[in-house]
């Protein structure tokens, strides 16, 4: 991957960061740089797990067999996941023969408790042909929970074994996922504890699926491994591309700029937008920093995809507020090429198109817009895949990690909780009525009671 940070500093774009700003910080990136090394979050030592890979190995030969794969999970247990999917696997993956896969299985991921879309996928497969990964470290979360209790109940009213056909992925030690396993002694696979959910699609939460699909998940570790190891070799922050571009939004958020897009110009890289969302908003949207401040830190991360929304979102980009970073993604070598034909050439209104490739189209397009935001003053920089492989992906994975790390040292906040996210399980399961939420039934009763309705 290539960073193009041109259209994000001043002189090139009015009233952006400069590099002195930049070097303001640099001394507080260093303390951040020297804070990695010393003391490396969970996401890195995962890393190192060989002997956890190989199981993960072993289970993908097991489960291989199936005609499908379906992944129960939410949020950090399914966003990996769709990233990997999208990114390295056919666009049109679950339609392909099993002879074009490769005798690999179709993959779905159940990652809503949306009804009618839990009865199209279960009306997708036939369930004695399918193998189900239960995603959840604590075993706890509703959506999954709901979801698995929907597959066991569909299995043994069909007189299927679930031990044959499930797997689950949780804590090591904690949790009902877990104490079911041992019981029923069905299959299992361990979510480092030092991992939280937004950050372990490279741990055994993202490499099974991958696994059982065909993917090198040795590629995509290396990919990881070689990102943060480049962005650790490095004290200099202006040569650093992590410290910054930890830097750029860091300081345009501080003036203003709380909006971050990222836009990609390839389809298969959109579902990578969709992972750092998750992973931009849980890390840094927190009220208050580690010694108790509120700052009501983040920026609200938006997704965008090129060219599609240069016909949706980039008028207002382009002419409304002034308060968007935007990251585009751009690919040099797209794994397939279709030419243009040289038709209607007598015609000057398409002749400049005739005998054009579309990778070339699509890459001017990202320019164009680059540079349109630029004249317009808004701050955008681009990333640049030399093309999209298992190694690159991972590539990326490591680099975001590290970037939304380096961010939440420079706002002061803790970026691996998420406590916003844990109110709403607590009322969800208060509403629900499960048994010990009583109290905090009784808190939104009399939240409710106090309300004034105003329903048409």
């Amino acid at each position: 991957m290539k960073f193009d940070f041109t259209n994000a500093i001043r002189g090139n774009v009015e009233n952006g960061i400069s590099i002195e700003n930049i070097k303001s910080i640099s001394g507080k990136l260093h303390d951040f740089l020297e804070s990695f090394r010393q003391s490396p979050p969970g996401f890195v030592k995962v890393l190192d797990g060989s002997s956890e890979r190989g199981k993960v190995l072993e289970f993908a030969e097991k489960f291989r067999k199936f005609q499908n794969f379906v992944v129960v999970g939410i949020g950090g247990s399914a966003l990996g996941i769709q990233a990997i999917q999208g990114a390295l696997l056919s666009l049109r993956w679950n339609s392909l023969s099993s002879e074009e896969r490769d005798q690999h299985p179709r993959l779905f991921v159940m990652d809503n408790v949306d009804p009618e879309h839990i009865a199209s996928i279960l009306e997708e497969i036939d369930p004695s042909e399918t193998a189900f990964n239960i995603i959840s470290k604590s075993g706890s979360t509703a959506e999954t929970m709901a979801n698995y209790m929907i597959v066991r109940g569909l299995l043994e009213s069909r007189g299927i074994d679930p031990k044959s056909h499930l797997i689950f992925t949780t804590d090591p030690n904690e949790g009902v996922l877990r104490k079911i396993s041992i019981d029923e002694e069905i299959s299992s696979l361990e979510i480092p504890p030092s991992v939280g959910g937004r950050f372990s699609v490279l741990t055994p939460v993202g490499l099974l699926s991958s696994a059982v699909t065909g993917i090198d998940i040795e590629a995509l570790v290396d990919g990881a491994k070689e990102s943060i190891s480049s962005f650790l070799s490095q004290d200099d922050t202006l040569k650093n591309s992590v410290l910054f571009n930890a830097a750029i939004h860091y300081l345009y958020s501080k003036a203003g700029k709380r909006i971050s897009v990222m836009m990609p110009y390839s389809n298969a890289l959109y579902t990578l937008a969709d992972w750092y969302r998750q992973l931009w908003a849980e890390s840094l949207g927190k009220e208050r920093t580690l010694t108790g401040e509120v700052i009501n830190a983040g920026q609200t991360p938006i997704k965008a995809l090129g060219t599609i929304d240069q016909h949706s979102q980039v008028q207002l980009y382009m002419e409304g507020p002034n308060d968007k970073i935007i990251t585009f993604l751009k690919v040099n070598k797209f794994r397939k090429e279709i030419d243009i034909p040289k038709v209607h050439e007598d015609r000057k209104e398409l002749s400049y198109l005739a005998g054009a490739d579309m990778s070339e189209l699509i890459n001017t397009e990202q320019e164009a817009t680059a540079l349109a935001l630029l004249e317009k003053g808004k701050p955008n920089l681009t990333i640049t895949f030399d093309e999209i492989n298992a190694f690159e992906v991972g590539r990326f994975f490591g680099y975001y990690e590290s970037l939304v790390t380096a961010m939440g040292y420079l706002y002061g906040i803790n970026p691996f909780d998420q406590p916003g996210v844990e109110l709403g399980k607590l009322n969800t399961y208060a509403l629900m009525k499960k048994d010990g939420y009583e109290s905090q039934r009784k808190h939104i009763e009399e939240v409710k009671g106090k309300l004034q309705p105003f329903i048409m």
